[in-house]
C-alpha cells in the first residue's frame, strides 16, 4: 500500500470513491443475484409442481376407464405447452408405463429414478438425461417432478414431468445480466461525480495548503477563508464600537472572548461556542467544516502572530532577570548548586566551585560518586530520600578543607516541574566563625553557671558523700566477707563512688577534659548499668525489657562515661513511670551501617511538648524542688558529643517502642523515647547524624 502514498489527495479520493462504488455494487449484486436466483428457482419448481398436481388431478378418470387414448392426448397437449417441459409420463401403481411423450422410445432408466415415497405428496429430484432425440451424447440436466395419483386415499399411480435447468438458469442469467447492467451504470455514475466532489474539495485543501507553506515561510499575515461579506454587527444592528468584534472583517465574532452580545457565555472559547451554537450570526454566517477549518486556520495565524511578539517581548524580560539572577548567584557567598532528578549537577554558582578548589566544566554533568568519591554514599542516601518523600532538609555539617575544619548550614529542597519532583537545589552558607562564638559563648555561659554551683556543691555533696563513703569503708572493715551485710555496705561504697564520678563528670563537662577512647563492647556497659539498677527498679514493679542486636560492632568510646549516660537515661525513665511501669532498651545499627543506634523508652508520664526543646539544658528540670539538679541529661548531652555523636528525645513513645508489660502492670502512658547514637569508629565521626528521630523510629527494628 505504500505506492498510494505518492498519489494526490484527488486521486486518493477519487481511487476510494470508485473501490467503495464498485465493491459495494458488486456485493449488492451478488447478494441481489442471489436472491433473485433462489426465487426464479423456486417459482420454476411451484410451476412443476403446479403442472404436476393438474395433470394427476386429470388423469385419475382416464386410468379407472382405461382411456390409453386420452391420456395420451393429456400428456402430449401439457407436453407441447411450453419449451422447457422436456418429457410427461404416466405410471400405473406397478410401476408400469401408460403414456408417455418420448418419440424413440421410453428410456428404462427413468422408471425407478425418482420414486414418491409412501404418504408423500410429491418428490423432487435433480436427474442427468441424455437426449435420444436430438442424438447427443452429452447429459441434460431436468428437474424430475413425481405426484402420485390417487382416489379416496387409494394410489392408482404416478404422473411424471421434467422440466428443463439449462432453460431455468438461462432465465436467471439474464436476470443477472440485468442487475449487473444497472450496478456497473450507477458505479460509473458515482465515480463521475466522486471526480467533481474531489475537484472541489481538493481546491480548498490546496489553499489551506499553500496557506500552511506561508506560515512556515513566515508570513502570518493571510487569508485562508472567504472574504467576510456580512459581519455580526450588520446582523444584529450593533452599535458597540467598545466590542472586540466590532469592525473586526478578519475574524468571525464566535473566536474572539469578551464580545459584548447579551447572548455570548463568558469564559474561554469552549464555553463561548457552545452558547454561540444556538446564535442568529452563527447560523447565518456558518460554512461547512472546511470553511470552518480555513476561519479557525485564520484565525490560528493571527493569534500566532501575537503570541510570537509575546514570546519575543518575554524571551527579552527573561534574559534580563537571567542576568540579574546571574550576577546575584556570582556575588553571593553562599554555596549554591542545582541537581536533575538523577542527581547529576546542572548548575553551580562560583562561591560553590571556589570552596571544593573545582572548576564549573569539572562539576556539571556529573554526580557526586564522581566528584566526591568518598563521601557519595552519604551524600545519594540522604539526597533520594528528600527525593523520595519530599521533604526539605536543613542541617550543619563539619568539612576539613584545606587541613582546616568548615562548618557549614545546608538546606536541601526539592524542586518541582508541576506535580513531579524534578531536582534538588542545595544552599550551603559558611558558619565557621558562628559556630566558633557560639562555642565560646555557651563555654562561657557553662562556667558561670558551674561557677555559681561550685559553692554548694561543696557542702550539699561533697561532704555527705565524703562521711557516708567513709561510714561505709570503716563498716566493710568491721563486716566479715561474705556476709549479706558485707554485701549491702559493698553497693554502698560503690555507688558513693559513682557520685563522685558524677561530680567529676560535671567537672570536666565545664573544663573540656579529654576522653579515654578506647575500643569497647557497648553491650556490656549496658548490662553492668542494668545489673545495678535492675534490684532497685524490680521493688517499684518496673520491667526491664531489653532487644539487643546479637551483630553489633564494638565502638572506640569511654568506657565509664558511657556507663553514666545509660545510668542517667535510666535513672530519668524511673522518675517517670514512678510504679509499675517498664522500661524498653534496644540496640541497632542506622541503615547507612556508620553508627549504632540505643534507645531507652518507658511508659512513663512522658515529656511536654514545650518541654523537648530545653530537656538537654543545663539545671533545667520538671522534677519537684530538691528532687533533682537538672545536670544528669545535660551531662550525658556533653559525654556523646565528645563521642562525636547524637541524642535526641521524642514524646509520646512510638507503638514500636512500647512492647509488653509483665502480667497485672498498669496500662502504660504516653512515656518518651530517648535515642542515642555514636559513630563506630574515629573515621566515621564526622557521619552525619539523623536529622528527625520520628523517621528513624518508624523502623521498625535495627539491622
Amino acid at each position: 500500500m505504500q505506492f498510494l502514498t505518492r498519489f494526490s489527495f484527488r486521486s486518493k479520493i477519487i481511487v476510494g470513491i470508485t473501490a467503495v462504488v464498485l465493491v459495494s455494487g458488486l456485493l449488492s449484486a451478488i447478494f441481489v443475484s442471489r436472491i433473485a436466483t433462489r426465487a426464479m428457482l423456486g417459482e420454476i419448481k411451484k410451476r412443476g409442481l403446479s403442472l404436476g398436481i393438474s395433470l394427476a388431478a386429470r388423469s385419475a378418470d382416464p386410468m379407472l376407464a382405461l382411456d390409453f387414448l386420452r391420456l395420451k392426448n393429456m400428456v402430449d397437449e401439457l407436453k407441447e405447452s411450453s419449451d422447457d417441459i422436456i418429457y410427461v409420463f404416466v405410471q400405473d401403481k406397478y410401476g408400469q408405463i401408460l403414456s408417455h411423450t418420448f418419440r424413440f422410445g421410453f428410456p428404462v432408466q427413468l422408471k425407478e429414478a425418482n420414486q414418491v415415497p409412501p404418504g408423500s405428496p410429491q418428490h423432487i429430484q435433480l436427474l442427468e438425461v441424455r437426449d435420444k432425440e436430438k442424438k447427443s451424447s452429452k447429459q441434460e440436466r431436468i428437474y424430475d417432478f413425481a405426484l402420485p395419483v390417487t382416489i379416496s386415499k387409494e394410489r392408482l399411480g404416478t404422473v411424471r414431468v421434467g422440466l428443463s435447468q439449462i432453460k431455468a438458469q438461462a432465465a436467471v442469467q439474464r436476470l443477472l445480466l440485468i442487475i449487473f447492467s444497472v450496478s456497473a451504470g450507477a458505479g460509473l455514475v458515482a465515480v463521475v461525480l466522486g471526480t467533481l466532489f474531489a475537484d472541489t474539495v481538493t481546491r480548498r485543501l490546496n489553499i489551506l495548503r499553500q496557506s500552511a507553506e506561508d506560515i512556515v515561510k513566515g508570513n502570518l499575515d493571510l487569508q485562508t477563508g472567504p472574504q467576510l461579506r456580512r459581519n455580526c454587527w450588520d446582523i444584529k444592528d450593533c452599535r458597540q464600537p467598545q466590542c472586540p468584534a466590532y469592525g473586526d472583517t478578519r475574524r468571525r465574532c464566535w473566536y474572539l472572548v469578551g464580545t459584548m452580545c447579551p447572548e455570548c457565555a463568558s469564559g474561554g472559547f469552549e464555553q463561548k461556542i457552545e452558547a454561540c451554537r444556538g446564535c442568529s450570526v452563527y447560523q447565518a454566517l456558518r460554512g461547512d467544516e472546511i470553511q470552518s477549518l480555513a476561519e479557525a486556520f485564520d484565525f490560528m495565524a493571527l493569534n500566532l502572530d501575537k503570541y510570537i511578539a509575546n514570546l519575543k517581548e518575554a524571551e527579552r524580560t527573561l534574559t534580563r532577570q537571567q542576568q540579574l539572577l546571574k550576577t546575584i548567584l556570582d556575588v553571593t557567598p553562599d554555596l549554591v548548586s542545582l541537581q536533575d532528578e538523577n542527581l547529576v549537577y546542572r548548575a553551580v554558582n562560583p562561591a560553590f566551585c571556589r570552596f571544593f578548589g573545582l572548576a564549573e566544566q569539572d562539576i556539571l554533568g556529573r554526580t557526586d560518586a564522581q566528584i566526591f568519591p568518598r563521601e557519595a554514599e552519604r551524600y545519594q542516601a540522604e539526597d533520594l530520600q528528600i527525593s523520595s518523600t519530599g521533604t526539605p532538609m536543613s542541617k550543619e555539617l563539619a568539612l576539613w578543607r584545606n587541613h582546616r575544619r568548615h562548618w557549614l548550614h545546608i538546606v536541601k529542597v526539592p524542586v518541582y516541574d508541576e506535580d513531579r519532583i524534578a531536582g534538588l537545589l542545595l544552599t550551603a552558607r559558611d558558619i565557621t566563625e558562628l559556630k566558633q562564638y557560639q562555642e565560646k559563648l555557651v563555654q562561657s555561659v557553662k562556667m558561670e553557671q558551674l561557677g555559681k554551683l561550685a559553692g554548694g556543691m561543696a557542702h550539699e555533696i561533697n561532704t555527705p558523700l565524703c562521711i557516708i563513703l567513709g561510714y561505709a569503708q570503716m563498716l566493710l572493715e568491721d563486716m566479715p566477707p561474705g556476709t549479706e551485710s558485707f554485701e549491702y555496705l559493698g553497693i554502698i561504697e560503690k555507688q558513693a563512688q559513682i557520685c563522685r564520678r558524677i561530680v567529676a563528670d560535671l567537672l570536666s563537662f565545664s573544663r573540656h577534659i579529654e576522653s579515654k577512647m578506647e575500643e569497647m563492647d557497648l553491650h556490656q556497659s549496658i548490662e553492668e548499668v542494668l545489673h545495678l539498677v535492675r534490684h532497685t527498679f524490680k521493688q517499684n514493679w518496673i520491667d526491664i525489657v531489653t532487644s539487643f542486636d546479637p551483630h553489633l560492632p564494638r565502638i572506640t568510646g569511654d568506657y565509664e562515661k558511657l556507663k553514666q549516660v545509660w545510668i542517667n537515661l535510666l535513672n530519668n525513665a524511673f522518675d517517670s513511670i514512678g510504679q509499675d511501669g517498664a522500661i524498653w532498651v534496644k540496640t541497632g545499627v542506622c541503615p547507612q551501617g556508620r553508627r549504632v543506634l540505643v534507645t531507652i523508652a518507658d511508659s512513663g508520664s512522658g515529656i511536654e511538648p514545650e518541654d523537648l526543646k530545653r530537656v538537654f539544658e543545663p539545671f533545667f528540670t520538671t522534677k519537684a524542688p530538691g528532687a533533682g539538679t537538672g545536670l544528669g541529661l545535660s551531662v550525658s548531652f556533653g559525654i556523646i558529643q565528645d563521642h562525636h555523636g547524637a541524642i535526641s528525645a521524642l514524646s509520646p513513645t512510638p507503638p514500636a517502642f512500647q512492647g509488653e508489660t509483665g502480667p497485672g502492670r498498669r496500662p502504660p502512658g504516653p512515656g518518651s523515647v530517648f535515642l542515642v547514637e555514636l559513630p563506630i569508629s574515629p573515621d566515621e565521626s564526622g557521619t552525619d547524624s539523623c536529622e528527625d528521630l520520628e523517621k528513624h523510629l518508624r523502623l521498625t527494628t535495627y539491622r
